[in-house]
């Protein structure tokens, strides 16, 4: 499962995978709701929670934060990640993290992709007919990065695992 947070639209993919090719199961975004921001937080939390739960993701990637020239953007991007995470976490899911750059590089070829790109590509790779959400297309995106780049802590690549469903890896 690729999660892209934001504290305004969260979107998420997911994928099966065998390392080699990669195969949609579904995506969408969250529409965060909530009068104060501690109850935005518990929306992504609760809402990635049920998706979690509907989907049984074996591993959960996310988008590291990047720079930003607005300080409380990059503090709330940062928060949002947290209530990912932590629904993540708290269902005893491994979460990796990979940097903008190299998602749109595995995705694209480019580091300096723009979103479009990045959304012609996913659904090139996933073979997704109608559109896909700008956010959903990220979440999708960060899935396919994990699936073509995983490795486990201190830099070995996981073992491949048995497939599930007869098309792929689960993440």
């Amino acid at each position: 499962m690729g999660i892209d947070p934001g504290s305004v639209i969260t979107g998420y993919g997911i994928i099966e995978s065998d390392g080699a090719r990669s195969f949609h199961l579904t995506h969408g975004h969250i529409r965060v709701k909530g009068d104060s921001f501690p109850e935005r937080l518990g929306h992504i939390h609760a809402a990635l929670g049920d998706i979690i739960n509907e989907w049984q993701p074996q591993e959960v990637a996310i988008e590291q934060v990047f720079l930003s020239n607005n300080p409380m953007s990059a503090l709330k991007l940062g928060q949002a990640r947290g209530a990912a995470i932590t629904a993540a976490i708290s269902r005893q899911l491994t979460v990796a993290e990979y940097a903008p750059r190299l998602v749109k590089k595995v995705v694209t070829g480019s580091g300096a992709a723009d979103k479009k790109q990045v959304q012609i590509m996913v659904r090139a790779l996933l073979q997704i007919i109608p559109e896909v959400q700008v956010d959903a297309a990220d979440g999708l995106a960060i899935a396919i990065c994990h699936a073509h780049s995983r490795k486990a802590p201190g830099g070995t690549v996981l073992p491949q695992r048995k497939r599930t469903r007869g098309r792929g890896l689960r993440l």
